[in-house]
């Protein structure tokens, strides 16, 4: 519930134009094989975009099959083994793209996922890092950098990543969102409002952002204003037993037992649906307290 967003997914599928000598050296090449080239790899393009994320491995691999020096398929095919978990195999496409390719930071980005998913925060930063150093303007790797540096308990140069990426790119939300969890957690919950508020500003359906900010309006004791957002959060996303908890606490804070009791009852019933068993017995904990 109060996890940092994680808004660092793997940038997605690298496009490289048919002519482009890092895909296809037509001196070295026969030219049907490199129609095969060209024709394989658009065809792995196409079916990552349209979720075929199997058959994408596989055109990528008769890509570096026919090809073995193309640096762009080792890095597609190790951004759709990352999306099915396969992060160590990922991990080895991205090496192997690296050897071929060693200035592109976008691959030290995406290898920077994949240890970050398999818990090797070290190497994870040290990957971002790299991205960082050859492409200075990267915002995306800042972010994941912050993240996983506020995770760490690095948060004065997690929140630093952070003001960097909105810097460079004012216009992502979840640079903003990631932003304002780490300056709820910290306890500055006036800074994390106005995150959250640019959050809505730029995208005003994110159930989550009224309700963190609702969170965050609760810790400075403006509880109205709380109850308001979690009723924001509810109208987009109506099964969200987050909300119905927090709004229950927030009308307990008020003195309103009975609108309490009822948010902590549906709450639990959300919960029990949801199979969170926690969470549900501690709503029902909540509710023998006010009864």
């Amino acid at each position: 519930m109060n996890r940092l967003k994680t808004s660092i997914a793997i940038l997605g599928i690298v496009y490289v134009l048919v002519n482009t000598p890092t895909v296809v050296e037509a001196e070295t090449t026969q030219p049907a094989i490199e129609t095969s080239i060209q024709n394989y790899y658009k065809q792995g393009i196409n079916q990552y975009n349209k979720g075929d994320v199997q058959g994408a491995i596989a055109s990528f691999t008769e890509v570096i099959r026919l090809d073995p020096a193309n640096a762009a398929a080792y890095e597609n095919r190790g951004n759709a083994r990352d999306d099915l978990g396969d992060h160590q195999g990922a991990i080895a496409d991205y090496n192997q793209a690296i050897s071929i390719n060693p200035n592109n930071a976008t691959t030290y980005y995406n290898r920077g996922i994949a240890y970050d998913r398999l818990g090797n925060n070290e190497a994870a930063i040290a990957d971002y890092n790299r991205a960082i150093a050859l492409n200075p303007k990267f915002a995306s790797a800042y972010n994941s950098r912050g993240i996983l540096r506020f995770a760490l308990g690095d948060e004065l140069n997690a929140m630093a990543d952070f003001n960097q990426a909105i810097q460079l790119e004012p216009n992502r939300p979840g640079f903003y969102y990631n932003r304002g969890n780490a300056r709820r957690r910290r306890g500055d919950n006036r800074g994390a409002i106005l995150d959250y508020t640019q959050v809505l500003q730029l995208n005003p359906k994110d159930a989550d952002a009224y309700f963190n900010r609702g969170i965050a309006r609760y810790n400075a004791g403006e509880h109205q204003s709380a109850i308001a957002d979690f009723n924001q959060a509810l109208q987009i996303k109506p099964n969200y037993a987050e909300a119905y908890y927090n709004r229950a606490l927030s009308y307990s804070a008020l003195g309103n037992t009975q609108q309490a009791l009822q948010d902590f009852q549906q709450a639990a019933n959300l919960y029990e649906q949801q199979q969170k068993p926690e969470y549900y017995q501690d709503a029902q904990e909540r509710i023998r307290e006010l009864q």
